[in-house]
């Protein structure tokens, strides 16, 4: 008789609720020789953290920096070892596969490197430098991949891999970020078909539904493994598995396909991290912490609009409501903080956190500092969906217009991100003060393209080197804070946080370290002007020395006031920590 071991009656366990037809016990014993696991392996401890206060992840294309005669990974590589070597430890390199279009989200063949950008011994190369990040585009694929070619000319393999509907189907309910059709007709020799786009005609939807399916994914999660990658996106996953009939967003089997996914990774390395990429309301994005066996990490999508409305509106009002009602995430779980990516800022995560009207008032805001909208449709209308514009032109001034703090709010924004509970991500533009590209819009017709330029890596250390330009002013005193930031044990990703009332005008919270040796009070002037708070009002202890880890200054008198310039932030701690 043959006994299950554990992690056999794991894999079968979520096989038999998401393929209930399906023999669980051979699709199990296929899926672990895919992933060249031995079924008698032991199964990692739960609820382990798997990052410290020192894990600061740089997203960047994979051909954001360029050097003639030279592949941009190895070009990328030269950089963060010269520049950012002990400051950033992680990289997320966005897709590096051939793709179609939409910047890489339309993958043509997951098992390879983009010729222009290198090959795998690069990305490898990378990875033995820095933790990788790398996307898992699981929702669907190019319209010019082998599959669908395949597909369309009913031939294996693709040719039952995507899913299709009737133009007479109900898909009233079906939620998508895009306004485009939601089925393309594709003739193939035996009829027409209507494959389902979640995102454009480009983007061909996979059917789960097929086990051959996720037979192809788990051998392409078990080659990203074995080329050096940690941490795995799994971009659009909400929309993974269909029914027609329901929203077909967060449907049951899919929270079940990540939570077995999540498991043959983990069996496979046991330190590696799922990042669900869920851009959607704040309480349907949280789902995918499951019950810590789920996603490691979710983007919190909320922070980047808040934080931005914050800075521009000079009211910390949402942004702290929002903080108070996050849960502390589990031991063995974080949030994924960020406010700005190679995507805009997406509107969908502050609904029901901001009103119509504020955010009309940050749509207006954006479009007077030159950004773009995106739009989409609900219920036969059009809303913002997106704000398209790199984060130094959006916090060039206030709602009121330009004025002269735009560094100063740019790095009180960063200075907020790095303080808050998670992970911290850093878009390279925003390490560089890139902004707006018009030239690219232009080209490529666009919105996104306005924030995702592409230095020439001569050009790019001339401005760094340069200490009247604002790069240079951009990329020092970002560094800087980072070097702070990663000192601190009070910053780990699950320590402590306690939102401070000290009105609107200043935000306030606290972190303590796990030990509860070091105490971080981390005060924020969010306004144009200089503000002053009493401090008794922020109950820093009698007994202890503070210290301002920004400013690298002693606190003075304890029952007198604290002065803020414009935007200014403030790190108070009880416990130096000198950082190397």
């Amino acid at each position: 008789m043959n006994i299950e071991t554990e992690l056999e009656h794991k894999v079968q366990t979520h096989l038999k609720f998401i393929y209930p037809e399906l023999d669980a016990a051979e699709v199990c014993q296929h899926l672990l020789e895919l992933m060249r696991l031995d079924k008698n392996t032991p199964t990692p401890p739960n609820h382990q953290n798997h990052w410290t206060e020192k894990d600061i992840i740089a997203i960047t294309y994979g051909n954001s920096l360029l050097r003639e005669q030279e592949k941009p990974l190895h070009t990328l590589h030269e950089f963060m070892k010269s520049k950012l070597d002990g400051i950033i430890n992680s990289v997320h390199i966005l897709p590096f596969y051939p793709y179609s279009s939409d910047d890489g989200f339309a993958v043509m063949n997951y098992a390879k490197v983009s010729d222009s950008l290198g090959d795998w011994v690069d990305v490898e190369t990378i990875s033995s430098d820095f933790r990788l990040m790398a996307d898992l585009v699981i929702n669907h694929c190019s319209s010019r991949s082998l599959w669908f070619e395949n597909f369309k000319q009913d031939k294996e393999p693709g040719k039952d891999y995507f899913f299709t509907a009737s133009p007479e189907d109900d898909v009233s309910q079906v939620v998508r970020p895009r306004t485009s059709p939601l089925l393309r007709e594709v003739n193939t020799p035996s009829g027409t078909k209507h494959v389902w786009c979640t995102f454009s005609h480009d983007q061909v939807d996979f059917d789960f539904r097929q086990v051959k399916v996720l037979y192809e994914f788990v051998k392409i999660t078990r080659l990203y493994l074995d080329r050096g990658v940690k941490i795995f996106r799994f971009d659009a996953v909400a929309f993974l598995w269909k029914e027609i009939g329901t929203n077909c967003i967060h449907l049951a089997q899919t929270h079940e396909m990540i939570r077995l996914l999540r498991t043959l990774v983990e069996h496979a390395v046991p330190d590696a991290i799922i990042i669900t990429e869920t851009n959607v309301p704040n309480h349907e994005n949280l789902s995918y912490f499951g019950n810590g066996n789920e996603a490691h990490c979710v983007y919190n999508f909320s922070l980047p609009p808040l934080l931005v409305n914050t800075l521009l509106t000079g009211n910390c009002k949402h942004l702290k409501r929002w903080m108070m009602s996050m849960p502390p995430a589990q031991i063995g779980t974080t949030y994924f903080n960020f406010i700005a990516s190679h995507d805009g800022i997406g509107l969908r995560p502050a609904e029901g956190l901001l009103n119509e009207d504020e955010l009309a008032t940050l749509a207006n805001t954006v479009n007077m500092f030159g950004g773009k909208v995106s739009w989409r449709t609900a219920n036969g209308t059009n809303k913002p969906y997106e704000l398209n514009i790199s984060l130094f032109d959006a916090l060039q001034g206030t709602y009121k217009g330009t004025d002269k703090y735009q560094i100063d709010r740019f790095i009180c924004a960063h200075a907020i991100m790095l303080a808050l509970e998670g992970i911290p991500g850093i878009y390279i533009h925003s390490l560089l003060g890139t902004t707006n590209d018009y030239e690219r819009v232009n080209n490529t017709s666009h919105n996104r393209s306005i924030n995702r330029h592409q230095w020439s890596i001569d050009a790019l250390e001339q401005v760094l080197d340069d200490k009247y330009s604002h790069h240079h002013k951009v990329f020092n005193r970002m560094c800087e804070l980072i070097e702070k930031r990663i000192a601190q044990p009070a910053f780990h990703p699950n320590a402590v946080q306690f939102t401070l009332q000290l009105g609107e005008e200043i935000l306030g919270f606290w972190r303590q370290s796990q030990n509860r040796k070091q105490s971080i009070f981390c005060i924020f002037n969010i306004t144009d002007q200089e503000q002053q708070i009493e401090m008794t009002e922020i109950n820093l202890i009698d007994t202890e020395h503070w210290f301002d880890l920004i400013a690298q200054q002693p606190v003075g008198d304890l029952r007198g006031c604290l002065t803020l310039k414009p935007y200014q932030a403030v790190w108070l701690t009880n416990y130096r920590i000198a950082h190397h």
